[in-house]
């Protein structure tokens, strides 16, 4: 296994604990009185699911790249 393929699998991994932390922040009673009052949730929940979200794609294509 080489470096690239170790360094894709690392990616997923983190990407899916941000998405994992950004969900239970939508859930959260903060989170649900910010997203009452504005539409939308937090910068910093938004940054955790975005950032996890970018993080798992890279990670994909860094494993499963020939």
């Amino acid at each position: 296994m080489n470096i690239t393929k170790i360094l894709g699998l690392a990616l997923i991994v983190v990407g899916a604990v941000l998405i994992f932390f950004g969900f239970n922040q939508t859930g959260s009673p903060l989170g649900e009185m910010s997203e009452a009052l504005t539409g939308s949730y937090s910068d910093e929940t938004m940054q955790f699911l975005i950032g996890g979200a970018v993080a798992v794609v890279i990670g994909l294509f860094l494993a499963y790249k020939r």
